[in-house]
């Protein structure tokens, strides 16, 4: 398989490109931050984080399969596409295939989450089906989430909030304010992620009629809203040290300002496809500083 014309792919490096493996740490640092947490908090980690992990992987992939498939069904991912190559609009895989994949990899997430409810009890069971519902109207059916401006809201809830609060229930058997605090923090780097996306691709999405938040308000408001987030990630992290939710550790994140003032000044000057280098620092960034994170709490 050509992708464009100068390198040839197999099948499976088609199938590992779909699966987009350099989100996967989206879905990978909120739940070792909810284990580390528990760990902190003298539970665990144990069973729970693990097959939380792998659920929540499951969930990430098969919300980018069905992204793959809705943009290419709706033209959002058009020969003008700024970012990666997709494998349904470059014809590399046939869409029924993709949609097939996405099924599959969100039911195997539906016996995780099931498997996880014996764990978790009801809590969880309800976690899972609604972040599985989530994953497909993100860019699906009727009402699709990143359609309408709720992307956004979406990443924060399910790949901050909803992921290190459910991992920290998992091992410790109830919820708290610090795993609460910790899942805002790391949904506003997650979300940095999809606003620099937006940011990018603001054009194309216009002419396919793709409100997101970047088409409502324009590029000023989105950059603003990343710095925002950026600065909100660690005035939370401050809080949470200063009220004793987190150790004084967790001041470590600091080492990575200097990453953060970069990526948000490239993030202000930079449009288009000059902004690709930059979707991937914000995803550097929340991984650098989950680690951290991770460190300080547990120290």
């Amino acid at each position: 398989m050509s992708m464009g014309g100068e390198q040839t792919l197999s099948k499976t490096q088609i199938w590992v490109a779909a699966i987009r493996p350099a989100t996967l740490w989206a879905g990978a640092v909120p739940v070792f931050v909810g284990a580390a947490l528990a760990a902190a908090a003298g539970y665990g980690p144990g069973r729970g984080s693990m097959m939380a992990l792998v659920g929540a992987l499951l969930i990430q992939i098969g919300t980018n399969l069905v992204n793959d498939y809705a943009d290419f069904k709706t033209g959002a991912d058009g020969p003008d596409r700024l970012g990666p190559k997709r494998a349904t609009s470059e014809g590399w895989l046939k869409p029924k295939d993709v949609l097939g994949a996405a099924m599959l990899t969100l039911l195997c997430a539906g016996a995780v989450g099931i498997y996880l409810s014996t764990i978790g009890g009801i809590p969880i069971l309800i976690l899972g089906l609604v972040s599985i519902v989530c994953a497909i109207a993100y860019t699906a059916g009727p009402f699709p989430l990143a359609y309408v401006g709720l992307g956004d809201v979406f990443v924060l809830a399910f790949f901050g909030v909803a992921a290190v609060t459910g991992t920290f229930y998992l091992e410790a058997g109830f919820f708290n304010l610090g795993s609460i605090v910790a899942g805002l923090i790391i949904g506003a780097l997650a979300t940095m992620i999809l606003v620099v996306n937006n940011l990018r691709d603001r054009v194309g999405d216009t002419r396919v009629g793709k409100r997101t938040l970047a088409v409502r308000f324009g590029p000023r408001f989105t950059r603003i809203q990343y710095l925002l987030l950026c600065v909100s990630a660690y005035g939370l992290t401050i809080y949470g040290a200063q009220t004793g939710l987190f150790s004084h550790w967790t001041y470590l994140v600091g080492l990575t300002i200097p990453f953060a003032v970069s990526e948000c000044r490239a993030v202000h000057a930079k449009d288009g496809r000059d902004l690709n280098p930059h979707l991937a620092g914000a995803a550097k960034l929340e991984l650098a500083f989950g680690f951290l994170f991770c460190l300080g709490v547990c120290l």
